[in-house]
């Protein structure tokens, strides 16, 4: 066992990137977590929605390079936070890859702080619109000191 403890920037992505392995569509593994004050609030992962078939068992529809058949990881995790009363305004997320553009809408709507991501998206317009709502945008590992992140 390593002496060594986890940061929270480590410790946030890590579940995040666990969260993706539940992802049940095989074209990417997306995850995200969303904290306030060093806790996770709330979580979400690439897959189908509630009751349809999963693209691992019926394959995936793809539509303008993209599958359809799956909700992405953060609009699962916005769409479960309403569902059960979790406010998310003021919350960092954290995602093992940048939002597209209509992720990114939502995000903004749902009043997320911070966004924190570790892989790129096909396109940057989802980061775009963030950093143009001046909606704190960081690219991991490279993070400002701590404190500016919950």
């Amino acid at each position: 066992m390593s002496s060594e403890r986890l940061s929270r920037p480590e410790l946030f992505i890590g579940v995040a990137r666990l969260y993706g392995q539940r992802s049940s569509c095989p074209r990417a593994q997306v995850g995200v977590t969303a904290t306030r004050e060093g806790r996770l609030t709330a979580s979400g992962y690439v897959g189908a929605p509630h009751g349809q078939p999963h693209c691992f068992e019926a394959g995936c529809i793809i539509e303008n390079g993209g599958c359809i058949r799956s909700v992405h990881a953060e609009a699962n995790m916005i769409s479960w936070a309403a569902r059960t009363g979790i406010p998310l305004e003021g919350t960092t997320v954290w995602s093992t890859h940048a939002p597209c553009l209509s992720c990114a809408k939502l995000l903004i709507n749902a009043g997320i702080e911070v966004f924190v991501y570790e892989h790129p998206y096909r396109d940057y317009r989802g980061i775009e619109l963030l950093l143009n709502q001046d909606l704190r945008t960081y690219h991991y590992p490279m993070l400002p000191a701590y404190e500016s992140t919950s």
